[in-house]
C-alpha cells in the first residue's frame, strides 16, 4: 500500500504544481480564446498528464526515503540480521534477473515496499515491525513479493495508467467547465468565473473517482507479485504464511499519514483499496 500511496501522493503534488504553472502561462486562456480547441487541449492534457506521472516516478525513490525515513544498508551491514536481509535481496534479485536494488529499513508497523523508476536501480525497504513479528521464511517471502513488483515493472505500469487517467481528468474538467460556464453562467464572450470554479472542482472530483481505476490495476499486480514470490522461493508456503501473519497483525487502522485518504467500511472502501483482501490472496496462492 505504501508503494501506491507514495506514487499517488507525489503525483498529486506534481499535478498541483503543473496546474499552477499552466494557469500562470495562460494555457486555459489560450484554449478558451480559441473557443476551446479540442485537439490542442487533448495534446496539452497528455503532456501535463503523463509529465506529472513520470516526474512522480522519477522522484519516487527520493520521496520514499525522506517520507518513510529509510536507512539504507549495504554489503557492510551493522549486524547479522541486516547482512541476511541484504544477502536475501541480492539472491532474489539474481533469480528475478534484475539489478541489485538499494536495500533499506525504516521504523514502523509490519510492512514493506519497493519503488523506483528503473527495474535495475530500485529500492526495497522493510519495516522494523515486519522484521520483529515475522520469521525469516516469512520475511524472505515478503522480500520476494517486493522483488517481483520490481521485476514486473509495476511502478512503470502504474505510472502509465496514472498518466492516462491524468490526461482524461485534465481534459474532461476543462470541457465540463466550458459547457457549464456557457450553459449555466451564460458567459457569452470568453469564459467567466464559472469556468475556473468548475474546472477546479471537477479536477478534484474526477481525480478522486479515477483513483479507483489505478487501485483496480494495483490489486491485480498484487496477485502477480504473490505468485512471483512463490516462484522465486520454489514454494508458496512461505508467502501464504506471511499473508496469514499479516492478517493476524491487521487492526483495520490506517497509518496516521493516510487516515485522511481512507474510506472506512463497505463496498466503497474495497473499490479504492490498492490491495485485495488477504483472504483472496491466500486463496489464489493455494490454488497454484
Amino acid at each position: 500500500m505504501k508503494r501506491v500511496f507514495l506514487l499517488v501522493l507525489t503525483n498529486i503534488a506534481v499535478m498541483a504544481v503543473l496546474f499552477v504553472v499552466a494557469s500562470l502561462l495562460g494555457v486555459d486562456r489560450f484554449f478558451t480564446q480559441e473557443d476551446l480547441n479540442f485537439s490542442m487541449l487533448f495534446v496539452f492534457s497528455a503532456i501535463f498528464g503523463f509529465g506529472g506521472a513520470f516526474i512522480s516516478l522519477l522522484l519516487s525513490k527520493t520521496m520514499a526515503k525522506h517520507t518513510m525515513g529509510v536507512r539504507i544498508i549495504g554489503a557492510q551491514a551493522r549486524n547479522s540480521d541486516e547482512a541476511w536481509i541484504y544477502q536475501t535481496v541480492e539472491r532474489l534479485a539474481r533469480r528475478a534477473n534484475i539489478g541489485m536494488p538499494e536495500v533499506g529499513i525504516y521504523e514502523g508497523e509490519a510492512n514493506a515496499f519497493a519503488t523506483g523508476a528503473n527495474r535495475n536501480a530500485a529500492l526495497v525497504a522493510v519495516s522494523t515491525g515486519l522484521l520483529a513479528r515475522m520469521d525469516r521464511n516469512e520475511v524472505e517471502a515478503v522480500l520476494g513479493h517486493e522483488i517481483a513488483h520490481v521485476a514486473n515493472g509495476d511502478m512503470v505500469t502504474l505510472t502509465l495508467i496514472q498518466g492516462v487517467v491524468n490526461t482524461f481528468v485534465f481534459f474532461l474538467a476543462r470541457v465540463i467547465g466550458y459547457v457549464i460556464d456557457k450553459a449555466v453562467f451564460k458567459t457569452e464572450r470568453g469564459v467567466g468565473a464559472g469556468y475556473y470554479i468548475t474546472v477546479f472542482i471537477m479536477q478534484m472530483v474526477l481525480a478522486f473517482l479515477a483513483s479507483a481505476i489505478v487501485a483496480w490495476f494495483s490489486r491485480q499486480r498484487e496477485f502477480r507479485a504473490d505468485a512471483g514470490s512463490a516462484q522465486y522461493l520454489g514454494q508458496q508456503r512461505s508467502m501464504i504464511a506471511a499473508l496469514r501473519k499479516l492478517k493476524s497483525l491487521s487492526t483495520g487502522q490506517l497509518p496516521e499519514s493516510m487516515q485522511a485518504l481512507g474510506i472506512s467500511g463497505g463496498k466503497l472502501s474495497a473499490l479504492f483499496a490498492s490491495h485485495p483482501p488477504l483472504e483472496e490472496r491466500i486463496a489464489a496462492l493455494e490454488k497454484r
